[in-house]
């Protein structure tokens, strides 16, 4: 028996699922030479790229230098940074800038004051820019980053979603999650390319048939796996899933970086606080107003991420305490306002006015450093296949990201991506002899509370037994509980209709295994991976890389 009747089949040349920074830059990028379909899994502004508070690390300014930036990369990763990559990323961040300069991204720039006053420097390169304002952030050396107040996620969201409406090569589809990719090897056919997905429409309950000549995962990163994250709903790891399941390997997912200072408040929904305000002057303080970063690391509040939520974990733990504090209130009332007023204003809501009070924060899940194994083209060990943005691990954030290097990294490998794309379009054909989705064999649920059960099963031990501090123990108890999670996920995906909720929990379910057991086998402490069975750092920095074609998978 065929699909439902609703369903439809629709051809490109390529087709990108996700449309945040990596997924729209690309769609723009191919649009003039190339039929392009975007896949929201929700309304366009409800992914990761519209939250994105920090900025967009470049080397712009005279006294700054691409060896500084590469150097710094390369320290803050703990020896896990692959140098050609990282090489790769920074040396193209000039080019990026000005595109979205281009583009209109009404990036701050400086004032004449700022400018004698000597806060921030014009930079100088690329050529034709305006003098933006440059801010310092965790682990960087300089004042390299550039940003539209504290809402730069949002000006690059708005500017590129605004292009790819007005695009007549570029169909967005919202409210769509994908199932699973399609590749020929799998239809049974010669040859190994991805050739298509199967799209879950959300609003209609449909299963369309997407069938393109390229296929591109830009779906975010999966820190929904944790109870606690800055991330939207959305980030529940589908395209590493997805990839998995098509037969690629992935890497280094047990390096999940918590963001260190999250809006502790009832009502605030982890609502993330910027690393740029310690970039601009604030600091870390216990209850009594004691400051203690100093006793961690010599850079204090400006330690790379890892070092800043470990010290901030161990002093709750230590206390007991529920947060700490992040105090900017020595800086004057005014600069605060003009430099984070979407802090500010959302702080206000909850009755803390940052010019005054400390804002209580906590350490949350924030950014998947691992991910879908690629070069530098963005390419997979699928042919067609790519992966690029937070989806995928390209070797530049080692074992811990630095500040505002992951939306470069999202903008050079959609740069990448898009001129091997234009050169192997001519010589790849479309394959259309891809059969329709088939749901004649299960029926509709009316246990709908399975799903959100173990949803809320999986996010609590993820939390409790795999998150900033870790144990053998744990991770092994951990790994016996997903056994289980998955046994029952995959019995209920076989028997009933698929919905939203299953589609992430079963992607969720899948990646939360795989960052288990690249914890265990990782048998050191280095950059994110903190265990306290094995507390130092081996001499041999060595990539986690699972093969789905390998035991135990």
């Amino acid at each position: 028996m065929s699909a439902k009747d609703t369903t439809s089949v629709y051809d490109y040349d390529i087709l990108i699922i996700g449309s945040g920074a990596a997924g729209l830059t690309l769609a723009l990028k191919t649009a003039d030479f190339a039929k392009v379909a975007v896949i929201s899994k929700g309304e366009l502004s409800q992914g990761a790229t519209f939250w994105a508070q920090g900025g967009i690390a470049a080397v712009l300014d005279d006294e700054d230098s691409i060896e500084d930036h590469i150097t710094d990369t390369l320290d803050a990763g703990a020896g896990l940074c692959h140098r050609d990559m990282v090489s790769h990323v920074v040396e193209n961040s000039g080019k990026c800038v000005k595109w979205l300069v281009e583009q209109g991204v009404p990036f701050t720039t400086i004032s004449p004051e700022e400018a004698k006053e000597g806060a921030a420097r014009a930079p100088l390169k690329p050529d034709n820019l305006a003098p933006l304002h440059l801010t310092q952030e965790g682990g960087h050396s300089h004042r390299r980053i550039i940003h539209a107040t504290d809402a730069t996620g949002r000006a690059v969201f708005e500017t590129l979603a605004n292009r790819a409406q007005l695009n007549k090569n570029i169909d967005l589809f919202e409210n769509r999650i994908a199932i699973d990719l399609i590749t020929r090897k799998k239809l049974g056919l010669e040859g190994e390319q991805c050739v298509g997905a199967y799209i879950f429409s959300s609003e209609t309950g449909a299963i369309d048939l997407f069938r393109a000549r390229f296929v591109i995962l830009a779906t975010g990163g999966a820190s929904k796996a944790y109870l606690f994250t800055t991330n939207p709903d959305g980030a529940t790891g589908d395209g590493i899933a997805m990839a998995w399941r098509a037969g690629c390997r992935v890497a280094n997912l047990e390096f999940n970086q918590f963001h260190p200072t999250c809006l502790y408040h009832p009502h605030a929904k982890s609502f993330l606080i910027t690393e740029a305000l310690r970039g601009e002057g604030a600091w870390l303080e216990l209850a009594d107003g004691t400051r203690f970063m100093e006793r961690f690391d010599e850079r204090m509040e400006l330690a790379p991420r890892d070092i800043v939520a470990r010290a901030i974990d161990h002093e709750m733990k230590r206390l007991g305490a529920d947060c700490v504090y992040l105090n900017i209130t020595h800086k004057k009332p005014e600069f605060i306002k003009e430099h984070f007023p979407t802090i500010y204003s959302r702080c206000l809501k909850f009755g803390i006015d940052i010019t005054k009070d400390r804002i209580p924060v906590v350490p949350a899940a924030h950014y998947t450093c691992g991910g879908v194994v690629v070069d530098k083209m963005g390419r997979t060990d699928i042919p067609n296949l790519y992966a690029i943005g937070e989806t995928s691990f390209t070797g530049l954030h080692g074992a811990n990201r630095m500040a505002s290097n992951s939306l470069l990294e999202c903008f050079v490998l959609a740069f990448s991506a898009s001129d091997d794309i234009r050169e192997k379009l001519p010589n790849t054909p479309l394959t259309t002899d891809i059969p329709k989705w088939d749901e004649s064999l299960v029926t509709r649920s009316h246990e709908e509370v399975v799903v959100s059960h173990n949803w809320d099963e999986l996010r609590r031990f993820m939390w409790a037994y795999v998150g900033i501090v870790r144990k053998d123990e744990r991770l092994q108890r951990a790994k016996r509980r997903i056994e289980l999670l998955q046994q029952e996920t995959q019995e209920y995906y076989k028997h009933y209709i698929v919905s939203k909720d299953l589609l992430e929990l079963r992607n969720l379910v899948l990646v939360s295994q795989l960052i288990v057991e690249c914890s265990i086998e990782r048998k050191e402490s280095r950059g994110l991976h903190y265990t306290v069975d094995h507390p130092n750092m081996a001499a041999n920095a060595i990539d986690t890389i699972l093969d789905p074609h390998t035991p135990p998978f």
